[in-house]
């Protein structure tokens, strides 16, 4: 496995960083473009490993803590879409890459897509994830609970609500690796909170800044895929988004909620990685169906 390589970047004086890993096929040549993983708000650029088992023999796979994210500066005041979009733009400028695959997961998600509709031609193939198209009511109450919770210093208390938030609960609906997906996301917010200085800033941003998933995108091959028991947007909600997206593919993933990629984290990485490289699905994965025109699709 090549070394990775850190390289630091700022926009606007605002510093962050990507990861680089280099692509370890025994050939020397890529088989696809560079993946750039965008993750949620407190994922930072480490959190990708089954990523990094699944493309590195195919693509360099770059990751980063973007601006607001992990060792990255604060956002500075007011709204940040364009700042992240030209800081995605940087680390594209950065490696010489014409073009990047680019997959968005929950809150990166909006990155990826305004970075998409803003440079189509600088995007090769879009992976989206748990797209928070919609957040309901229940959602805002929540978050709003938790918010208060780590104002007033609690945040143990925090970081179970904030969990409790993303994940379905409910025992008549079947999630994989529910408890564990569970226990480790909490685990990772107070490891964000302790480890970030500006981690409690950067989750206000995600949830005040209302991502921006209108407008449609056309000349970019893009997958879409959901838990079918997300309980932050639900499947139905997201494949209608995907719809938007022409000659999209959308699908579902069973006994998950929004939390899919850590509950059935190889079924993930299998599906972006034969996504990006053109290969066909591992048998008894996923099948990708096709679509004409705007119109989406359910495994």
């Amino acid at each position: 496995m090549p070394e990775e390589i850190i390289r630091p970047l700022s926009v606007d004086g605002v510093r962050f960083s990507y990861r680089l890993l280099p692509h370890s096929g025994a050939d020397g040549v890529p088989a696809t473009e560079p993946t750039l993983i965008i993750g949620g708000a407190l994922q930072g650029m480490f959190g990708w490993p089954q990523m990094d088992d699944h493309l590195g023999g195919a693509a360099d796979v770059v990751t980063a803590d973007l601006p607001g994210m992990g060792t990255a500066d604060p956002l500075p005041p007011g709204p940040s879409a364009d700042l992240l979009r030209r800081a995605v733009l940087a680390v594209a400028d950065d490696l010489g890459a014409p073009r990047l695959n680019v997959f968005g997961f929950s809150y990166g998600t909006a990155i990826a897509f305004g970075f998409a509709r803003r440079h189509p031609e600088r995007v090769a193939r879009l992976a989206l994830g748990g797209v928070p198209v919609h957040i309901d009511a229940a959602q805002v109450d929540c978050w709003e609970r938790a918010r208060r919770q780590l104002a007033a210093g609690d945040r143990e208390g925090f970081a179970t609500t904030a969990a409790d938030a993303l994940m379905c609960l409910d025992p008549e609906r079947p999630v994989h690796r529910r408890e564990l997906a569970r226990r480790y996301v909490r685990r990772s917010f107070l490891h964000a909170l302790t480890r970030s200085p500006h981690a409690a800033d950067s989750l206000h941003r995600a949830l005040a800044d209302r991502p921006d998933f209108s407008g449609g995108l056309a000349g970019v091959p893009a997958l879409v895929f959901a838990g079918e028991h997300d309980t932050v947007t639900s499947p139905a909600r997201q494949r209608e988004f995907a719809a938007t997206i022409e000659g999209s593919r959308f699908l579902t993933i069973e006994e998950s909620d929004h939390w899919v990629v850590l509950e059935r984290a190889e079924e993930v990485a299998t599906l972006i990685a034969g996504f990006f490289t053109g290969r066909r699905p591992a048998a008894g994965v996923v099948t990708l169906p096709r679509q004409a025109g705007a119109r989406a699709g359910r495994t």
